[in-house]
């Protein structure tokens, strides 16, 4: 882990942190999460915590938009020991892809990407996501730009989006983890 987390620093995709990874892996195990969506592949790290907490015969999916992200990602699973047949490894924009995923035929989404496009996220983990799925968001409090009403960038602004939507849709049970920069999480009622 320590080595996929240096790979990922080094190249500049920061990877979530180890709280935040202990709180994925708690959610993965938790839900008994055998289908996964992961947005934003962190070099392998979020993929490693996920795939720990979840079954062994259950399948992660991974989206990215960078090619040797994914690389050092599959380089991160194999060196923690997990099969190569519980990841599908997509690149592409997460825009892109994830239109063309299943409805209703995953147990838990995770964002960790472009945080701009964090609203259109939580509006394809609502269709991606079962009865009682998890979506949750890396970096909700955004070096705590997200509580500064001063702090107007695109990201920022975005991010603030992404908190009063989750707060607002009665379809959701929100709860903000604060672990590492924030783990922003809801339960998908029906």
């Amino acid at each position: 882990m320590l080595e996929a987390r240096r790979r990922g620093h080094e190249i500049g995709a920061t990877p979530i942190g180890p709280a935040g990874g202990a709180a994925l892996r708690f959610l993965a195990t938790l839900l008994g999460a055998r289908t996964v969506v992961e947005v934003g592949s962190g070099c392998g790290v979020s993929g490693v915590y996920l795939m720990r907490g979840m079954p062994k015969d259950a399948v992660l999916t991974s989206v990215d938009i960078e090619p040797e992200h994914q690389r050092l990602a599959k380089l991160a699973y194999r060196d923690a020991g997990l099969a190569a047949f519980r990841t599908r490894m997509i690149i592409g924009p997460a825009l892109e892809v994830l239109p063309r995923l299943t409805d209703g035929a995953y147990d838990m989404v995770f964002c960790d990407a472009a945080k701009h496009e964090y609203p259109e996220y939580l509006t394809a983990a609502l269709r991606l996501l079962r009865p009682g799925g998890v979506v949750a968001f890396d970096n909700a409090l955004w070096g705590d730009r997200v509580a500064d009403p001063n702090a107007r960038d695109p990201e920022t602004e975005a991010i603030r989006e992404v908190h009063r939507a989750v707060r607002e849709d009665e379809r959701l049970v929100p709860l903000l983890v604060p672990v590492g920069d924030g783990l922003l999480c809801a339960v998908k009622r029906d």
